[in-house]
């Protein structure tokens, strides 16, 4: 089975889920942080790691 989980990505400033992507459990332990393009604040901001 793989290790490899999908996982969300929301928006620091408007906490919006814009993206989904994949993340191996076993290697990386700390949440995601990415600069994204959020269409919703028609900027580049963090987005990070959220629930599920």
């Amino acid at each position: 089975m793989s290790q490899d989980q999908l996982i969300k990505l929301a928006c620091k400033t408007c906490k919006r889920v814009n993206y989904w992507t994949r993340k191996n459990k076993k290697l990386v332990e700390r949440k995601i942080e990415l600069d994204k393009f959020c269409k919703w604040c028609h900027k580049h901001t963090t987005h990070k790691e959220a629930k599920k």
